[in-house]
């Protein structure tokens, strides 16, 4: 069952790093975007599939070519909430305070 992928603004907006790839080598932010949009494509056909990113937190992870983590949980909807799309290297954690707003 494919899920429905909601991603939080803060996380869409991490997106922007794609500008920082293509001003570094044309087309290289392209391959960020694809390489995001693969690694979303599998967490919406098994969710379950990735790693929890520690025990204690509902948290999952995907990780891809780029130094960037997809980090998500399962909403008890069945849909998943992309929260970060996070530099594996900076300010690990800044973003466990965001939650989907609804309304």
């Amino acid at each position: 069952m494919k899920r429905r992928i909601r991603l939080l603004p803060d996380a869409e907006g991490e997106l922007a790093a794609s500008e920082w790839y293509e001003n570094r080598r044309d087309g290289l932010g392209v391959e960020f975007v694809a390489e995001v949009d693969v690694a979303l494509g599998g967490i919406a056909e098994r969710p379950e599939a990735w790693p929890l990113w520690r025990s204690d937190r509902p948290y999952r992870r995907a990780l891809r070519r780029f130094p960037f983590v997809v980090f998500y949980r399962l909403l008890g909807s069945g849909d998943v909430e992309v929260t970060a799309v996070a530099h594996s290297k900076r300010r690990p954690g800044y973003w466990l305070s965001r939650r989907l707003r609804l309304g």
